[in-house]
């Protein structure tokens, strides 16, 4: 039995990463990082023409009709390049429209979804960090709170907000009562708000039980994303290694590096089988999805966080200064791990549903 992607999915994650080295390499990331908005539209518009808005959304309404996997092999590959952009909030917005709208709702709003007339974003987390669906807590006709963490809220064109139950409302830009704060996120490759309704209309979907499936997959992806930013981490060690110069030699010669190096590798290597098994459960193993997808949140993004720490220290002096690179992946990696609830929550979880 063949275990590993097919011609297809390889063509895609080769294609998006053509997409990021060319319209985005690191001097172009850094000048997002900086910017005030982290949002590039020439970027975001040339990721739109290679379908991945609609990478996920039923063909019937202009998506490409894809699964999970072929989703997280995207995130895994706009990971390692560092990809500033809303394709996070995007792509689970329009699943879960697809998954809970009703039939006029998906008519109305995946097609937009899927050609980037619209850009969407989730509203899920409360309080400090309540991502799970139960506890949200608005509901309503109208709404009436606050929501955190809410990636690209200023230029999201329509939020779809947990609500409680287990439920999901659309709100539209523009309306009444709905007032947007930037958060100042340590992550300025990926943007977030705080989000505040005051009796603001929306629109519920039908669908209440498909709030555990889309927080499954925000999970995957996140760990899908951690598996490439790793990646990333350990082939600009090895490259500085195999470049920078001490006592007439690269530092690539000396053994307690080959060490340090190695161990990296051999940290993220065997996470893909686990990202990939996870990301593959939630369309065929469904009995397993949800503990898969809080096994590799939890054990990847903790990878990553360790794996840029390491890069730091391969680096050395230059590792912990704004001019190197690493530092852009090591606040990924921070906004990994704590984005949908901690490691040790998720390991929590898991160990509950062994």
């Amino acid at each position: 039995m063949d275990f590993g992607l097919s011609e297809e999915q390889d063509l895609l994650q080769q294609t998006i990463k053509g997409l990021v080295e060319g319209e985005c390499p690191p001097v172009r990331v850094r000048e997002i990082f900086e910017s005030d908005t982290g949002f590039d539209e020439t970027l975001w518009k040339g990721m739109v023409e290679m379908g991945l808005a609609g990478l996920a959304i039923p063909d019937a309404y202009g998506g490409a009709g894809l699964e999970i996997l072929d989703l997280a092999l995207a995130a895994e590959t706009l990971g390692e390049g560092a990809a500033p952009g809303p394709f996070l909030g995007h792509a689970l917005a329009g699943l879960a429209i697809a998954w809970a709208g009703s039939d006029a709702q998906k008519q109305k709003w995946l097609p937009k979804l899927a050609t980037g007339d619209v850009l969407a974003s989730i509203a899920l987390a409360e309080g400090e960090g309540a991502w799970q669906p139960e506890a949200w807590t608005l509901g309503g006709d109208t709404l009436t709170g606050a929501k955190r963490f809410v990636p690209y809220a200023g230029q999201a064109d329509l939020l779809v907000v947990g609500t409680a139950g287990g439920g999901f409302a659309l709100v539209e830009r523009g309306a009444s009562g709905l007032a947007i704060e930037p958060y100042p996120g340590v992550d300025r490759t990926r943007r977030l708000g705080d989000v505040r309704f005051e009796a603001t209309p929306c629109e519920a979907l039908p669908g209440t039980d498909q709030a555990e499936r889309l927080r499954d997959t925000a999970l995957v992806l996140l760990a899908a994303d951690a598996l490439g930013g790793a990646s990333r981490c350990v082939a600009m060690s090895v490259d500085y290694a195999k470049t920078r110069e001490q006592f007439g030699v690269t530092i690539g010669h000396f053994q307690a590096l080959k060490h340090q190096l190695v161990d990296m590798a051999v940290s993220v290597e065997p996470a893909r089988a686990l990202v990939w098994y996870a990301a593959h459960a939630q369309d065929h193993v469904p009995d397993d999805a949800s503990h898969a997808a809080a096994v590799a949140k939890a054990h990847v993004t903790d990878r990553f966080m360790q794996v840029a720490r390491d890069a730091v220290e391969a680096h050395g002096g230059i590792g912990f200064t704004w001019e190197c690179d690493v530092q852009i992946w090591f606040k990924r990696a921070m906004f990994d791990r704590a984005m949908f609830g901690a490691p040790s929550f998720h390991r929590e979880r898991a160990a509950a549903t062994w």
